[in-house]
């Protein structure tokens, strides 16, 4: 886990004042942090951030993260790539049937539902 801060990849300290650009989307339950930033030598790079409020077992709400850096040389592979994979789903999406996928929001409450199972929850014969 990274602290806020102090992530260092590859040498790149990770502090506030690197910040040049951001840029926030709320989609349902998840936020997007698209973050503009500087190495020490003033190359800029994009760490893309995916949040989402969760229930601890204490019953108190966390966020979980998940964060990936894009370099400025992969920039146009991961565009042209991203692009295609969604071109793909738009696609394919339009001739399936919409109950034969599972929306992700329904995933995710199915299995934080089952990762709170315990055995007395299974009763007894």
């Amino acid at each position: 886990m990274m602290m806020d801060g102090f992530d260092n990849l590859d040498g790149i300290e990770n502090t506030d004042k690197d910040d040049i650009y951001s840029k926030v989307v709320r989609a349902g339950k998840r936020t997007y942090f698209f973050d503009v930033k500087a190495t020490r030598r003033n190359d800029f790079y994009l760490t893309i951030t995916e949040s989402k409020k969760r229930v601890g077992r204490d019953g108190k709400f966390f966020f979980e993260k998940h964060k990936i850096f894009l370099y400025k040389e992969d920039f146009e592979k991961f565009a042209e790539g991203l692009s295609e994979v969604v071109d793909y789903i738009r696609a394919r999406q339009l001739e399936m049937p919409e109950e034969t996928y599972a929306d992700n929001e329904d995933i995710g409450e199915m299995e934080a539902e089952l990762s709170n199972l315990s055995f007395e929850d299974l009763g007894s014969k």
